[in-house]
């Protein structure tokens, strides 16, 4: 069983590293006062950065849950000169971290590793309180003795070991080790005692102002300290694997809740939108054979609906079929009326060729939950396979607004406007499928085409779009691609995350 790597709050050695790298030149050569536009200037090339080197996940229901329970906490936080955005990164580390310009992100160890959504608000609030104190720049400000030379020797190790070595934090810090900084000088990777206490000391106030249980940010603290075994200290530097006065911050946390009202601390802890999208996480994100034993080792009596659902999904990824298709039936006898369960044991008969059969789940599964892009997009592929081309196209439509950067989805709707006989419509939407797949040469064949076929002054609008969109490389909001480092999708087939890539085909 592959080991996890559990380490809270600790990327800000990795922030600090590549932040350093991409500070304004005239700041990088002062090292002086960074002001709030440098911040913003550092947040939106870091993201970049992050989006390229890190897998991230691309499920609607993760992403939508996630950016709920951020915006939640950021809705207490004061006036901010710029937006809070929000993603989730798949990897094993239970982890969350926070970047100047309003940037947060969201390990899934981190959500497989909590217990309840208040605990997760915990560690965003934490988060979000080193963004509004400014930590990072302060702590920026303070370098200005450090040699620049050394920093940036060690941040292309962080960037080749980040692409090369895997989704582990662990490849991060074994990447920072072999950096040519003086030990010293590495303590300035950290935030200091002070700046953690400040941390959690605003990030409590979030919490509770966002009308959380604020007990959830010592019992996060507690889990973190009971999973510090998992940690090598061979392979994690010292400055990434002491955080700073742990059980002292523990008992402080501990003492400010003992003055809060009663009806304060008795809040509930939030567990059941929670436990959905750790279903998923668990089933899909985990190693299948670590979620299969997870769920055969769960007592009868304690499992759920959502917990057969996702046994299924583990031994979908298995290859053992039968016995999936057993565990999908049980599923739906279970929660005949759970979108969810319904969502997913559709993916499954569909990808299984059991159109009959995945049809009314996916269908019922869409009706309720309307914003639900999985569902629908399943759904409008089988009606496209059945000839209703109008209906399949107005759902697939509704899943581009949703995702409107990914591949598959663009594929799809091409591919379903073609057969219905609109073909610039068709070579319109391929050029942006081949666009986000990383396909410059077939992107260009199909702007070409589309150019011949452009009449009407709504199709010119849409081939300038198209132009716009191939030329400065940005999707049709104005944003980068928000897919993992190669561009997958979780709607494609063998490809995505490993979560997903058992699941999605073109057909």
């Amino acid at each position: 069983m592959k080991r996890q790597s559990h380490v809270p709050f600790r990327c800000i050695g990795v922030l600090t590293l590549i932040l350093c790298l991409l500070l304004p030149a005239q700041a990088q050569a002062l090292f002086g006062s960074v002001t709030v536009a440098d911040e913003i200037e550092m947040g939106k090339k870091f993201d970049e950065t992050i989006r390229q080197q890190m897998n991230l996940v691309d499920d609607p229901e993760i992403i939508i849950y996630v950016k709920s329970v951020v915006d939640r906490v950021a809705a207490t936080l004061p006036p901010q000169p710029y937006p809070i955005r929000s993603a989730v990164v798949a990897n094993n580390a239970m982890n969350a971290f926070a970047i100047p310009g309003g940037y947060i992100y969201i390990f899934t160890g981190l959500i497989l590793g909590v217990d309840n959504e208040a605990e997760l608000a915990a560690v965003i609030g934490h988060e979000l309180g080193h963004v509004t104190q400014h930590h990072v720049a302060r702590r920026m400000e303070q370098m200005k003795y450090i040699n620049i030379a050394s920093f940036t020797g060690m941040i292309a190790g962080v960037l080749l070991g980040g692409a090369g070595g895997g989704t582990s934090t662990n490849s991060l810090g074994k990447a920072l080790s072999v950096g040519s900084m003086a030990g010293g000088q590495s303590a300035f990777l950290m935030y200091t005692r002070e700046n953690e206490r400040e941390a959690d000391n605003v990030g409590l106030n979030y919490i509770v102002k966002a009308g959380y249980n604020p007990n959830a940010m010592p019992q996060t603290f507690e889990i973190m300290n009971k999973q510090r075994w998992f940690m090598s200290g061979d392979s994690i530097p010292s400055y990434l694997s002491t955080h700073p006065g742990l059980d002292e911050r523990i008992d402080y946390l501990r003492e400010r809740i003992r003055h809060m009202p009663a009806d304060i601390v008795a809040r509930d802890f939030q567990r059941e939108k929670f436990l959905r999208i750790q279903t998923i996480l668990r089933a899909r994100m985990s190693s299948a054979e670590t979620a299969l034993a997870y769920y055969d080792n769960k007592p009868k009596a304690k499992q759920t609906c959502l917990d057969m659902a996702g046994r299924g999904i583990a031994l979908d990824r298995l290859k053992r079929q039968q016995l999936a298709s057993q565990a999908f039936n049980d599923a739906l006898a279970c929660g005949p009326n759970d979108p969810l369960v319904l969502r997913e044991a559709g993916m499954f008969f569909f990808n299984q060729g059991n159109m009959n059969k995945a049809a009314p789940l996916l269908q019922k599964a869409a009706i309720l939950n309307p914003k639900d892009a999985m569902s629908m997009f399943f759904t409008a592929r089988i009606m496209a396979e059945r000839k209703d081309y109008h209906g399949a196209i107005a759902l697939m439509e509704r899943v581009r607004q949703q995702v409107p950067e990914d591949a598959e989805v663009r594929f799809h709707l091409g591919r379903m406007l073609g057969e219905n006989g609109d073909i610039f419509g068709a070579h319109l939407q391929l050029a942006y499928a081949s666009h986000y797949g990383h396909d410059k040469q077939k992107a260009m064949f199909h702007l070409e085409k589309a150019k011949t076929l452009a009449a009407s002054p709504e199709q010119k609008k849409q081939l300038e779009d198209l132009q716009r969109v191939l030329g400065e490389g940005k999707g049709p909001d104005g944003k980068g691609g928000g897919k993992g480092k190669d561009g997958r999708s979780p709607f494609a087939p063998g490809t995505g995350s490993p979560a997903f890539q058992m699941h999605f085909g073109r057909g």
